[in-house]
């Protein structure tokens, strides 16, 4: 199992995530694991596009709280703060609902995710693939990325959180294609 460690912080280090997405999404879910000791904002996963910026983000603007947005407009969540240990994070949209994460919440119903982006982990975009805030990067460790055009229900999030069989995935962990810039290593 590898990961990332984004050595320093604040950073202008990210990894660029690589994928064929050839249609918009109508449905998605998104997952990672991140291990870090910061307390201020920072940014996870960040998908722009030239339309919008924050066209899909995961973001933890303090200890205890995410902000996941879709289409530019976010719904935040209140989890228990864990204890020094991975945190393990899932959230997952439906444009015939406007959301699906759990508890559930409603956001951005009928939208569709554009195609043509920029995926990162690490840093916020405010700009297609940069405009980054330093004060925003992540410093910790990153792994076990993955994007699904689908819905995942809560069974389906279990199966794959206890590393059971997983659906196809557009971005999937073990054969991820990525380039890291900056400051980033790849460990085992």
């Amino acid at each position: 199992r590898k990961l990332f460690f984004f050595r320093k912080a604040p950073s202008d280090a990210y990894v660029v995530l690589k994928t064929n997405l050839d249609q918009p999404l109508q449905n998605f879910t998104v997952c990672l694991r991140s291990y870090t000791d910061l307390t201020r904002p920072y940014s996870l996963f960040s998908y722009a596009t030239k339309a919008q910026d924050n066209e899909i983000l995961l973001f933890k603007p303090k200890p205890g709280e995410y902000r996941f947005y879709v289409g530019g407009k976010f719904v935040t969540f209140r989890v228990p703060e864990g204890r020094g240990d991975w945190e393990h994070v899932w959230a997952s949209w439906e444009a015939g609902t406007g959301g699906k994460p759990w508890p559930r919440k409603g956001l951005q119903r009928g939208y569709t995710v554009g195609v043509e982006a920029a995926m990162l982990l690490g840093q916020e975009q405010d700009a297609f693939g940069g405009g980054f805030d330093l004060y925003n990067s992540f410093s910790g460790e990153l792994a076990d990325v993955y994007l699904w055009d689908v819905g995942l229900s809560p069974d389906k999030m279990r199966a794959a959180y206890l590393s059971l069989r997983l659906p196809p995935a557009l971005l999937a962990w073990k054969s991820l294609s990525y380039e890291a810039k900056g400051d980033v290593v790849v460990k085992p």
